[in-house]
């Protein structure tokens, strides 16, 4: 299943689209691809997704299949518009170019129309057709002429300004031109601009002139013969081409725009989006492509100015002291939204950024324990206290998984040994005592690292801890191991074993591992959370259902794992302050393949873009020729000054920024804009704290003897733009509070009708205080105090009537502005 969570912001670009991966038969997959012609019918396919035309994400290949199931993840931060977000399907060629065997594109303001089902998309043939995106910026003039003997004619200026988000072509950018015409029943004078090289935002200012009606006087024979025409029939037609050099030109799109929109002015300027032909896709009869399967779930927010949230943050920020906790304003949203998970995810990264978190969390842990008889079940349902927990330890612990698991998982999933230890699933001439040495080697080290690593967990996730360990034990004080078994339950079930199992979920493997690793993973992942059980330890028995699992287990029922265990567990939920994990070694942050401009001249005297692999820790930014290979450049981050986009016009190249440091700028250019967006992202969050920060930078490339953006020629000027605004210093948390709000704004109004029914049952439950005999409303809802809790959602109604008010001069202002043609 692929989930697309899209928000979109008011004057920035803050957007987001998330695909989660849901392990079962019904995730993302495609069927009945078209086969091959001849005995082997079967493909080898991948999935990318595209904003556009561009690809920001490629899944891995699914070999010899026509139903592929892909099964994977990703998540990224928009940082452009964009008109359609696409998904092709490709057969894999490795001689020749790969085939696109057929896109499913959904417009952007379609999104909406898809939220929360699961769809059969069928594939849709690719074309130049199908593939059209961009605008053309456009103006139309009619001016009267006085010819030499005295008559008047109409005169038709066209201004071809400018077009932008042009797709790119084989990958790279255009070498777009545009023809120009104005079409009549009886003619079609065309007109062409100049070729713009290397470019997806040509500038063509170029201005054409056209003859609307001639005078009786006109003797010059054309290929219309009419004394004078009707404007109303005339239309200025404007293609846009890809300059194909030696192969044919590529049609880009089209548009069309009647001349009559003079009829009222004497001008008329406009963005007009770029169109397919008027047959475009009208095929009589195509193949069947077959079908991908996707689940999209929508969002779109329009973020007010801070000043519009603050009645509601401080609602929400009251919470953790609100007595009892469910009467708080954080509690009743988790109540009454139809899937807990969509409140929990802004109001744990809310209550993060404001220290509230802790408080929170203990408070309504509490109430989770109020509920619980059994001490064997402590912690594993899916309550809001769970779930609050679960998406704090994903935001706060990517960093602590990193450095504890990233390079064993690497070992494993690049390594091709074998740990089946099922005696079913054993594949002829395997050896299973082999395999079972092979895991036991895994799991040992795996579990080595791990309650080795305390001191890299983070401060928030032991001081939570620390309050589970503290309730658990006033809560079963007769339990010795409840209080190990309270936090177990979390750090190792919850978060090591769902991410060694899942590693590209928590963004440490890039794909879905192939079917034999992942089978190697759940073997380890099984052992790592039955040994994080203290329960289950304590009591010398596994909870493994399979006879072999309960053999494979009988070599840790030792001592020794018993007490790593416990003093791991001890020191994670201590209160005691814990040392940055970048201590005593350097945090691995990111790495990838990108292109950098050469520092030096070659032998020709122009520099060059060269493909390197990058590495980022919280030390150095380091590239190389391979990955493993020595460093061919180090940056230490101490010394970066600023990290900004690049603009396009400075080597004609796409999806380029430059990091400013002590010695000359690093230019470089990412695969597309999204990993352009989080390499600039996490490079200033690891930098914001160093001395000397430039407070102003050049946009653009200091080339041939000065920098292009403000033309001085001095390559030590300062910068003549100021530097974007810098973000929070913390590496791990990165929250923009308003969006924040915002969505849990959304989520109170999209629950109105719940939180009425919740106010009805404080109503009910304060006039009668009898015992209930038989479900009704309110017995849905966890209502302690219905005084308090009423109380608490008539200030909610309010705080939310006042923001409708902005809300909807937004709409009314969008839905009158948003035509097309328009300015």
């Amino acid at each position: 299943m692929l989930c697309v969570w899209l928000y979109t912001g008011s004057n920035d670009p803050k957007s987001h689209l998330h695909f989660i991966h849901q392990p079962s038969p019904q995730s993302c997959e495609a069927k009945n691809l078209l086969p091959y012609l001849g005995p082997n019918k079967m493909r080898d396919c991948f999935c990318t997704i595209n904003l556009d035309q561009e690809e920001v994400y490629r899944t891995q290949v699914v070999e010899k299949s026509l139903s592929p199931f892909f099964s994977e993840e990703f998540y990224f931060e928009i940082p452009r518009t964009f008109q359609y977000l696409s998904f092709y399907v490709y057969d894999k060629n490795v001689l020749q170019r790969d085939l696109r065997i057929g896109k499913v594109a959904i417009k952007k303001e379609d999104l909406c129309n898809h939220s929360g089902k699961e769809t059969w998309f069928s594939l849709q043939p690719v074309d130049s057709n199908s593939e059209v995106q961009g605008k053309v910026h456009l103006e139309l003039k009619l001016n009267e002429l006085i010819t030499e003997n005295g008559t008047v004619c109409q005169q038709l200026v066209v201004h071809i300004k400018a077009c932008h988000g042009l797709p790119l072509i084989n990958g790279q950018s255009c070498d777009p031109y545009a023809t120009v015409s104005l079409v009549g029943p009886s003619r079609n004078d065309q007109k062409k601009t100049k070729v713009k090289k290397k470019t997806s935002n040509p500038q063509f200012n170029e201005i054409f002139y056209f003859e609307v009606t001639r005078s009786s006087s006109y003797t010059r024979k054309s290929q219309f013969q009419v004394e004078e025409e009707d404007i109303e029939k005339l239309e200025i037609r404007i293609d846009l081409w890809n300059n194909g050099n030696l192969v044919q030109d590529v049609f880009l799109g089209e548009i069309k725009v009647p001349v009559n929109v003079l009829r009222n002015d004497s001008s008329h300027q406009a963005w007009y989006l770029l169109q397919p032909r008027d047959n475009g896709n009208k095929s009589s009869k195509t193949d069947d492509l077959g079908s991908l399967r996707l689940n999209i779930c929508y969002t779109e927010d329009y973020v007010l100015p801070s000043e519009y949230y603050g009645s509601l943050k401080t609602l929400l920020l009251k919470s953790p002291d609100i007595q009892p906790i469910s009467s708080s304003a954080a509690y009743i949203l988790g109540e009454i939204c139809r899937d807990k998970n969509d409140a929990v995810l802004p109001l744990v990264r809310l209550l993060l950024h404001h220290d509230k978190l802790v408080p929170f969390v203990t408070a309504v842990a509490e109430l989770d324990l109020k509920d619980t008889q059994d001490a064997n079940t402590i912690f594993r349902g899916n309550s809001l206290a769970t779930r609050c927990l679960d998406e704090m330890m994903k935001i706060v612990g990517g960093h602590y998984l990193k450095v504890t698991l990233k390079s064993i998982l690497d070992e494993i999933c690049e390594s091709s040994k074998s740990c089946e230890i099922d005696p079913i699933r054993l594949k002829e001439g395997d050896n299973v005592e082999n395999n079972k040495e092979n895991l036991r080697y895994y799991v040992d080290k795996l579990f080595s690292t791990i309650v080795k690593s305390s001191m890299s967990c983070p401060t928030v996730m032991c001081d939570i801890f620390y309050s589970l360990r503290q309730m658990a034990t006033q809560r079963f004080p007769n339990d010795p191991h409840v209080q190990y078994s309270a936090v177990s339950s979390f750090v190792f079930l919850r978060f090591f074993a769902v991410a060694v199992v899942s590693p590209h979920t928590f963004h440490l493997r890039p794909h879905h591992p192939d079917a034999q690793t992942i089978r190697t993973l759940t073997l380890i992942s099984k052992t790592i959370q039955t040994l994080g059980s203290w329960g289950s330890l304590s009591k010398s028995k596994s909870s493994f259902k399979e006879t072999f699992m309960c053999e494979f287990f009988k070599m840790f029922q030792e001592e020794g794992y018993i007490t790593a265990v416990k003093k791991f567990l001890d020191e994670i939920s201590s209160t005691e302050t814990k040392e940055s994990s970048g201590t005593s070694e350097p945090v691995h942050l990111k790495e990838g393949e990108m292109y950098k401009r050469a520092q030096g001249r070659t032998r020709i005297g122009k520099k060059n873009f060269k493909k390197r692999w990058f590495c980022l820790t919280s030390r150095e930014l380091t590239y190389h020729k391979q990955p493993g290979k020595d460093a061919i450049y180090t940056i230490p981050v101490k010394n970066i000054l600023a990290v900004e986009k690049l603009e396009e016009s400075s080597f004609n190249k796409k999806n380029m920024f430059q990091v400013i440091h002590t010695e000359k700028p690093l230019y470089v250019q990412a695969n597309n804009c999204v990993e352009a967006n989080e390499w600039i992202d996490v490079l200033c969050r690891v930098s914001r704290c160093n001395q000397n920060r430039l407070s102003s930078f050049h946009p653009s490339a200091y080339l041939n003897g000065n920098w292009l953006c403000c033309q001085e020629t001095s390559e030590n000027t300062p910068g003549c733009k100021p530097c974007t605004a810098g973000v929070p210093a913390d590496i791990q948390i990165d929250i923009d509070e308003d969006r924040e709000t915002e969505r849990i704004y959304s989520l109170f109004t999209l629950s109105l009708p719940k939180l009425q029914k919740m106010e009805e049952a404080c109503g009910t439950i304060a006039v009668y205080q009898g015992p209930q005999k038989e479900p009704d409303d309110y017995s849905n809802f966890v209502i302690e105090d219905s005084v308090t809790t009423f109380k608490t959602i008539q200030q909610i109604k309010s705080v939310i009537e006042k923001l409708d008010e902005p809300h909807e001069k937004y709409r009314k202002k969008r839905s009158s502005n948003a035509k097309y043609g328009s300015k």
